[in-house]
């Protein structure tokens, strides 16, 4: 881990790739807290099971009467078939797709997870410094607790990963993600069907592939997804945005997402190998994601910080 002093910032908005919940930019100040240098990884995350047996969301048979809180009352029950232990497998399709349907490259696949990224035939072997996936944000949470640490709240995430710049797009400054030599574990190409691989992964890369942010942080831009302890919601930016600021704020008191409002959500950040500017431009500073709290998948993982 690393320490971060902590300090006031301008969080949000950056660029015109900004999405509606990015708004307002608002300042914040938190106050200091260690930070895990890298994500997460298979070797800590094995560690952590070997010691207390637990088995992650993904390895357990999903439970119908909890899912069907998420979904519109009279929803149906899904096929028992896929009432199976599994997770989201990235599938690059052989066409074009529609890029507002995620579905188009997300396999739910049985036998998927942590253990099998990519499912029930593959493994971990030789990756213990690979950042662990297919962990629900219950998962990161349950390590969080083994290793006396916490999952990060969003702002001081998005501190973090700004490393000590102020107003700047990326972890790393304002050049653009594809211009000179690669500055994160991203999507280069054409998103989902062609990746050029200039930055020499497909999927998840080891951590520490790329150059450390002006923190010491390494792969806070790319590589997963990063879950944070905030609840979601796409106007808490607004009830933020007061005069003299709001110190260390720790989200919305409930979880809305407008698209699946049944659903309880958590913030995840960072990006990952799959983001690209034409989709999502994760890697961004004040670039958000949300995600159900049991959801794993083959691009999302955690890190932790402790705070005195």
């Amino acid at each position: 881990m690393i320490y971060i002093s902590g300090g006031t910032y301008q969080m949000g908005v950056d660029n015109d790739q900004a999405a509606p919940d990015e708004y307002p930019k608002h300042q914040v100040a938190v106050d200091g807290f260690w930070i895990d240098i890298t994500e997460v990884t298979n070797g800590q995350y094995a560690e952590f099971v070997k010691s207390t047996g637990y088995l992650t969301t993904a390895e357990q048979k999903p439970d119908w009467e909890e899912l069907k809180k998420q979904v519109p009352p009279g929803t149906p029950k899904p096929d028992e078939s896929t009432l199976v232990a599994a997770s989201l497998v990235f599938a690059a399709p052989d066409r074009e797709v529609n890029l507002s349907d995620y579905s188009q490259w997300w396999r739910w696949t049985a036998g998927a997870n942590w253990k099998h990224p990519q499912g029930k035939d593959s493994d971990i072997q030789g990756k213990d410094s690979y950042p662990v996936v297919h962990v629900s944000w219950f998962d990161a949470n349950a390590y969080c607790k083994w290793a006396g640490k916490r999952l990060p709240t969003e702002a001081e995430w998005e501190f973090a990963s700004r490393g000590g710049l102020e107003n700047n797009v990326y972890s790393w400054g304002n050049e653009k993600v594809d211009e000179g030599e690669p500055k994160a574990n991203t999507w280069q190409g054409h998103f989902p069907t062609i990746n050029s691989l200039k930055d020499s992964f497909y999927g998840a890369s080891p951590v520490k592939s790329f150059k450390a942010n002006g923190y010491g942080l390494y792969d806070i831009s790319g590589n997963v997804w990063e879950w944070c302890a905030d609840l979601y919601h796409p106007g808490y930016y607004k009830e933020c945005n007061v005069v003299g600021g709001i110190k260390n704020p720790i989200g919305p008191k409930e979880s809305f997402d407008p698209n699946e409002p049944f659903a309880v959500k958590r913030v995840l950040r960072g990006g990952s190998f799959l983001c690209n500017d034409s989709y999502c431009s994760g890697y961004r500073n004040s670039r958000r994601m949300k995600c159900t709290e049991d959801t794993g998948m083959e691009h999302t993982g955690f890190r932790c910080v402790v705070t005195n």
